[in-house]
C-alpha cells in the first residue's frame, strides 16, 4: 500500500460516497415519504428520464475510467496517480467520473421517485467535493506541478466556468 504523501488521501471512495446517499435517502422514503415526483412525473416518464441520467452518467464515467486506462494511471483515488488525464472528456472537466456518478444517482433517484435520494446528493456531494475532489487538487498539484495548474487553468472542475 502506497504511504499517504504518494495518494490524495479521499475519505471515502466515490462509489460507497454514492451509495450512502442511496441507501440514505432509501431510508428515509421508508421513514418519512415524500412523493410529490411520483405525482407529478408519472412512472413511464421517471423511467425515461431516470433512464437517460442514468445511462448518460454511466457513459460518462466509463469514457473517462477508459482514459485513465489509456494513459496507463490508476483509476482509484488511493493508489497514485502515475499520469494526468487531459484526453477525453477530461479535456472539457476535470471530474467526469464523479459527475457520472452524479448523474447516475439523479436519475436513479428519479426513476424510482424518491425525493430523498436526490436531496441526499446535496450532502453527498459536498462529501465529495471536500473530502474527495479538493484533496485530490492539492494532490495532483503536488505530483505534477506546472503541468497540473496549467490543467486547472485551461479545464474547468465541474464543467462549467465558475
Amino acid at each position: 500500500m502506497a504511504n499517504s504523501s504518494e495518494t490524495p488521501g479521499v475519505i471515502a471512495p466515490p462509489p460507497l460516497i454514492a451509495l450512502a446517499a442511496v441507501v440514505l435517502g432509501l431510508a428515509l422514503d421508508w421513514l418519512l415519504p415524500a412523493n410529490p415526483l411520483r405525482v407529478v412525473l408519472g412512472l413511464p416518464g421517471r423511467l425515461a428520464l431516470g433512464g437517460l441520467l442514468m445511462a448518460s452518467g454511466l457513459g460518462l464515467a466509463i469514457v473517462a475510467e477508459r482514459a485513465f486506462h489509456r494513459i496507463g494511471t490508476n483509476v482509484a483515488p488511493w493508489k497514485p496517480a502515475l499520469g494526468l488525464a487531459a484526453i477525453g472528456p477530461y479535456a472539457h472537466t476535470r471530474n467526469p467520473m464523479y459527475l457520472g456518478l452524479a448523474l447516475f444517482v439523479a436519475g436513479l433517484g428519479i426513476a424510482l421517485g424518491s425525493l430523498w435520494v436526490l436531496a441526499m446528493l446535496v450532502p453527498a456531494a459536498l462529501v465529495m467535493h471536500y473530502g474527495v475532489v479538493r484533496r485530490e487538487e492539492r494532490y495532483l498539484e503536488q505530483r505534477f506541478g506546472e503541468d497540473y495548474r496549467r490543467f486547472k487553468v485551461a479545464v474547468p472542475r465541474y464543467g462549467w466556468r465558475m
